[in-house]
C-alpha cells in the first residue's frame, strides 16, 4: 500500500476521534458509516488511550467525553463481546446514555445479528446496585428485531422500573401491563427474584391496580397470563423464604389472586408447609387450612400436622388460633375428640403459662368424649407443664404430674455464663505483605472493621513505614489503586475507612500542611468537618497526626495501640513501649499519648509504678503520674427527667420534633472539664476532653445525637475501655430510640459495655433497661446477652435495674410485651434467680404505678410466678397481694394469684 493510501485510511479514523474529543456528537454516526472494519478497529487503540487519559478526571467536560467515547466505541468494536463489555463499563456510564438516540443510531446500523448478541450479553450481565443500566439499548434490540426476550434478573428488574415510571399522566400500572407484548414473559420471572418486596408494594397513585400486587392480580385473572403457573410461581416463592419485606409483598400477591377454595384445596400439602414460615405467612395459611377443613374440603390428618407446627410457635396470637381451630373441629365432629385432644396436648410445653392453661382447658372440655384410650399419653404429655398445672392435670388425667423435680431446692440452680475472658490482640504486622492483605480486608468488612483488626493496620502502617517505605508503599498500592480516598469530614463522621488517608501518607500523596492550610483554609481537617461526632474528632486527630509522622518521619510504633480488642492498654506494655520511644529518640505524639493514657487501666502494681517513675522521658513522667494518680477519676451520675414537652413555634410535623412526644429518665454527669493536669501542667487533647464532657439533658444535645453521622460504632467504646458508665451516659439517647421510637441498632453494643471496665452505675442500668425493651428482637437479644454478662461479673445491680425498668414501664417508654420477651429469653437461659431479682423489684412499680391495663402486664407477673417457684423465693410482696386480691378473672389478676401463692409457700 501506497503513503499516500495509508494517509487517506488514516484520516477517516483520526477525524472521528478528533469528534470525540472535542464534542461533535451528532457527526459520530456519519463518520463511523464512513469507516470499514479495519478502520474501525484501528480506531480501537485511540479511543482507549483516550479513555486511560480520562480516569482520573471527573469534571463535568470530561464525563461528556465518555459519553462520545460510549458512542463511537459502540461503533468500533465489531465482535459482539467486545461491544458489550464497552457498553457496560462502570466509568463510562456516568449518564444515562443509554437512552441519547445517537447511542440508538450507531447500533440500529450494526447487523441485526450482532445486535441481538451484544443485547443477550448486556441482558446476562449482573445486576448492579449503582450506575446507569443499559436496559434502553436492549429493550429496544429485543423490540425491534423480535428476538426471544431474557428472562435475566437484569432484564426484569430493569423493565419493572422502566414500566413504573411515574413520569406525566398515565395510565395505571395495571393498563400498561396489559399492552405490554414483554408481559406473558416477564411477569412469571418476578417471583425468582430477591429483594423486590418494597418495588411490589409501592404504589403509584391511589387508583385500583396502580401497584404490583394488584396489577398481577388484575392480568390473572384477566388471562393476560396463565393464573395457575402464577400461583404456583407465588407459592413456591413463599415456600422457599427470604426477606420479610419479600415474604410479606408476595403474600399480598397470593391474595390478590385470590384463590377459590378449590384451588387451595389442591395445594393443601403447601399451606401445611407454610406454617412454619414467617408470622403473617403462617396466619395465612392456617386461616384457609381452617375454612377448609370447616368445608370439609382437606383430609382430618392435616388438622394434626398443622397443630404439631404451629403449637410449638410463640407467636401467641397463632397458638390461640391454632387451639380454636381444634375446639371447633372436636364440637363439630365429636368422634375427632381423640386426635384434638393429643394435638392441644402439644400447648402443654408452650413457654406461655397461659397458652398452657388454655391448651388444658380445651383437653379437659373433650376428654370424655376422646376415652380413656388418650391418658397415657396426655399424662406424659402434662409433665412439660408448668408446675403451677400440675394439680389440675393430676385430677383431670386420674394420676399425679409432676415429681421431685419441682422442687426448687433439689431441682434448680441459678446458671450464667462464664466470665468474658481477655482478647489479646496478637503480634503486631510483620511484613508489607501481610499489611496489605490485612488493609483489603478491613477495606471490605461489612458493618466496618473490628477494633482489632483496624488498630493492628494503623499500627503496621507506622511500624513498616519507619522500616521499609518503598517496600510498603509497593505493596498498599494495588490495595490504595482499587480504593482511593476522595475525602473525608466535610461529608460526614470520621470513620476507620479514613484509614486510606494514612495509606496515601505512606506515598506521599496527602498534601503537605502548608499546602493544605493554603487551598482549605488555615486551621481546617481533612477528616474532621461540621457533621464530625466527638469520637470521630478523636479518630481524625490520631489518623492525621499517623500521616502527618509518615511523611515526617515514622515513629518506631504507636502508643495508643490496645493489648485487648475491647481497647484496653497494659499499663506495663505502655512502659515498655515509652522506654523504646526514649532509646529511638523519638518524640510521642500528643493525640497518641493521649489515647494511650485513655486506654490504660485505673489500677497498676507497684512494679509497674516504679517502672514508670524511672522513664526519664516528659511522657514517662506524665505516664508515672497518670498512674499513680489514679487518672481520669469516674462520673457521678444524676437521674433527670427529660421530656420537653410541645414547643410554640409549629406543630410537630412528620416526626422532625420527635422529642416532644417522649417522657425520657435521662443521665446528667458534670463533665470533666479541663480534665487532669499532669506533672509538667499536660493534659489531654481538646477532642480527647470532648469525650467526657457534660451530659445535661437539652433539645439541643438530642437533636444533635439523632444526626445521621452520629449512629455510635464499634470503636467509639475502645477509644474509653474502662469508662462504660460515661460511655452509656453520653449515647442513652440512641439506647432510649431503641424502645421509644422503635430504632434498631444502637443495642447491639451493650455487651461491649457489660465487657468494658469501670464502675456500672445509673447510666449503664438505665442503657440496659432501655435495650431490654427495644423494639427490635435483634437488640433486645443483644441485651440480655448484656444483662447476663454483668450478672456473671457480679456487676448487675438487680435492684437498680429492676426499679428503672418499672419505672420506664409505669411512664409507658418500655413495653411491658417486650421486656416479657426479653427477660424471658434469659430465664430460659438458665438465669432465674437473676430474672425474679430484677422483676422482684420492678413490681412494686409494674403493679402500683403501672396502668393496669397495660398490655404484656400479665406476661411480666407469669413470668416472675414462674422463676419465684423455680427458685424457692418466699415473701410476700404488697402489691402482688393488692392485685391478687382484686375482683375478676382477667390475666393480670390470675397471674397476681398465682404469684402470690408461691412467694406464700
Amino acid at each position: 500500500m501506497s503513503a499516500a493510501a495509508g494517509a487517506d485510511r488514516r484520516e477517516p479514523v483520526e477525524e472521528l476521534l478528533t469528534a470525540v474529543r472535542s464534542g461533535r456528537l451528532a457527526r459520530i454516526p456519519e463518520l463511523l458509516a464512513a469507516l470499514d472494519t479495519a478502520q474501525r478497529r484501528a480506531c480501537l487503540p485511540g479511543l482507549k488511550a483516550l479513555r486511560k487519559e480520562l480516569r482520573e478526571d471527573w469534571s463535568r467536560e470530561a464525563n461528556e467525553v465518555r459519553g462520545r467515547l460510549l458512542v463511537a466505541g459502540a461503533g468500533c468494536h465489531t465482535g459482539p463481546a467486545g461491544a458489550a463489555v464497552w457498553l457496560a463499563a462502570g466509568d463510562l456510564s456516568v449518564r444515562d446514555w443509554a437512552r441519547n438516540s445517537v447511542l440508538h443510531q450507531v447500533i440500529e446500523a450494526q447487523p441485526v445479528e450482532w445486535q441481538v448478541e451484544v443485547a443477550t450479553r448486556l441482558a446476562d450481565r449482573p445486576v448492579r446496585n449503582w450506575g446507569w443500566s443499559m436496559y434502553p439499548v436492549v429493550e429496544s434490540v429485543v423490540r425491534r428485531t423480535g428476538c426471544e426476550v431474557p428472562r435475566t434478573d437484569y432484564f426484569v428488574r430493569n423493565w419493572m422500573d422502566r414500566t413504573s415510571d411515574l413520569g406525566g399522566p398515565r395510565p395505571t400500572l395495571a393498563e400498561k401491563l396489559r399492552e405490554d407484548a414483554f408481559t406473558p414473559v416477564l411477569l412469571p420471572q418476578l417471583f425468582e427474584l430477591a429483594d423486590i418486596g418494597s418495588t411490589l408494594t409501592f404504589r403509584l397513585s391511589p387508583r385500583p391496580g396502580d401497584v404490583w400486587t394488584e396489577a398481577i392480580g388484575e392480568l390473572a385473572a384477566a388471562g393476560v397470563v396463565a393464573r395457575a403457573e402464577l400461583l404456583d410461581r407465588c407459592l413456591a416463592r413463599l415456600l422457599r423464604g427470604g426477606k420479610a419485606a419479600d415474604q410479606r409483598a408476595f403474600l399480598e400477591v397470593l391474595r390478590a389472586l385470590e384463590p377459590v377454595p378449590e384451588e387451595y384445596t389442591a395445594r393443601a400439602r403447601d399451606l401445611v408447609a407454610m406454617l412454619d414460615g414467617l408470622s403473617a405467612l403462617a396466619g395465612h395459611a392456617q386461616g384457609v387450612l381452617a375454612e377448609l377443613d370447616a368445608a370439609g374440603l382437606i383430609e382430618p390428618e392435616l388438622l394434626t400436622e398443622a397443630s404439631a407446627v404451629v403449637l410449638f410457635r410463640t407467636e401467641k396470637k397463632l397458638v390461640r388460633a391454632q387451639l380454636a381451630w381444634l375446639e371447633k373441629a372436636a364440637r363439630h365432629t365429636p368422634e375427632r375428640s381423640g386426635p384434638v385432644v393429643l394435638a392441644a396436648a402439644e400447648a402443654f410445653g408452650h413457654p406461655d403459662a397461659a397458652l398452657q392453661e388454655r391448651a388444658l382447658n380445651v383437653v379437659a372440655r373433650h376428654l370424655k368424649a376422646a376415652g380413656e384410650a388418650v391418658l397415657p399419653e396426655l399424662r406424659a404429655a402434662a409433665e412439660t407443664l408448668n408446675p403451677a398445672h400440675h394439680g389440675r392435670a393430676g385430677e383431670l388425667f386420674g394420676a399425679p404430674v409432676g415429681g421431685d423435680g419441682d422442687d426448687p431446692d433439689t431441682g434448680w440452680s441459678e446458671f450464667l455464663p462464664p466470665a468474658p475472658e481477655p482478647r489479646p490482640l496478637g503480634a503486631p504486622i510483620g511484613s508489607a505483605a501481610e499489611l496489605a492483605e490485612e488493609l483489603s480486608a478491613l477495606l471490605a468488612a461489612r458493618g466496618g472493621p473490628e477494633v482489632a483488626a483496624f488498630e493492628r493496620v494503623l499500627d503496621g502502617l507506622v511500624r513498616l513505614t519507619h522500616l521499609d517505605r518503598r517496600a510498603l508503599a509497593e505493596a498498599v498500592e494495588p490495595v490504595r489503586r482499587v480504593n482511593p480516598w476522595h475525602g473525608g469530614g466535610s461529608r460526614g463522621d470520621c470513620r476507620p475507612g479514613d484509614i486510606l488517608y494514612v495509606v496515601a501518607a505512606v506515598e506521599g500523596r496527602t498534601p503537605p500542611w502548608k499546602i493544605w492550610d493554603y487551598l482549605v483554609g488555615k486551621g481546617r481537617s481533612p477528616l474532621h468537618g461540621s457533621r464530625t461526632s466527638v469520637h470521630g474528632a478523636v479518630l481524625a486527630a490520631r489518623l492525621e497526626e499517623a500521616a502527618r509522622q509518615l511523611i515526617q518521619g515514622p515513629p518506631p510504633y504507636l502508643l495508643a495501640t490496645p493489648t485487648d480488642a475491647s481497647g484496653a492498654l497494659e499499663a506495663a506494655v505502655l512502659v515498655e513501649r515509652l522506654a523504646g520511644y526514649r532509646a529511638a529518640g523519638a518524640i510521642p505524639g500528643k493525640a497518641d499519648l493521649s489515647q494511650a493514657l485513655l486506654r490504660v487501666g485505673p489500677a497498676a502494681d507497684e512494679t509497674v509504678l516504679k517502672a514508670a517513675e524511672a522513664l526519664d522521658s516528659p511522657a514517662g513522667r506524665r505516664l508515672a503520674h497518670w498512674l499513680r494518680t489514679g487518672g481520669l477519676p469516674g462520673q457521678p451520675s444524676e437521674r433527670v427527667l427529660f421530656a420537653p414537652g410541645k414547643g410554640a413555634r409549629r406543630p410537630n410535623a412528620y416526626g422532625d420534633r420527635w422529642w416532644e412526644d417522649v417522657q425520657r429518665t435521662a443521665v446528667r454527669q458534670p463533665g470533666i472539664g479541663a480534665g487532669p493536669k499532669g506533672p509538667d501542667g499536660e493534659r489531654l487533647g481538646s477532642e480527647f476532653r470532648a469525650l467526657l464532657g457534660d451530659t445535661e439533658p437539652s433539645v439541643a444535645r438530642v437533636r444533635k445525637a439523632y444526626g445521621w453521622t452520629w449512629q455510635p460504632v464499634e470503636h467509639w467504646f475502645a477509644m474509653l475501655p474502662w469508662h462504660r458508665e460515661e460511655l452509656a451516659a453520653r449515647w442513652l439517647d440512641p439506647f432510649a430510640g431503641g424502645a421509644d421510637q422503635d430504632e434498631s441498632g444502637a443495642a447491639r453494643h451493650l455487651p461491649l459495655l457489660a465487657e468494658a471496665g469501670g464502675p456500672a452505675g445509673l447510666a449503664l442500668h438505665l442503657a440496659l433497661a432501655y435495650g431490654l425493651g427495644a423494639r427490635q428482637a435483634e437488640d433486645r437479644t443483644a441485651a440480655v446477652d448484656a444483662l447476663l454478662v454483668l450478672a456473671a461479673r457480679g456487676d448487675l445491680d438487680v435492684e437498680l435495674l429492676g426499679h428503672e425498668l418499672g419505672a420506664l414501664v409505669a411512664c409507658g417508654t418500655v413495653r411491658a410485651t417486650r421486656l416479657a420477651a426479653a427477660l424471658g429469653m434469659a430465664a430460659e437461659t438458665g438465669a432465674r434467680a437473676t430474672v425474679w431479682a430484677v422483676l422482684g423489684a420492678a413490681l412494686p412499680a409494674l403493679l402500683g404505678e403501672a396502668d393496669q391495663s397495660t398490655r404484656g402486664l400479665g406476661d411480666l407477673v407469669a413470668l416472675a410466678a414462674d422463676c419465684a417457684r423455680r427458685t424457692g423465693a418466699r415473701g410476700p410482696v404488697a402489691e402482688v397481694t393488692a392485685a391478687a386480691e382484686r375482683a375478676g378473672s382477667a390475666r393480670l389478676v390470675k397471674e397476681a394469684r398465682a404469684l402470690r401463692d408461691v412467694l406464700a409457700g
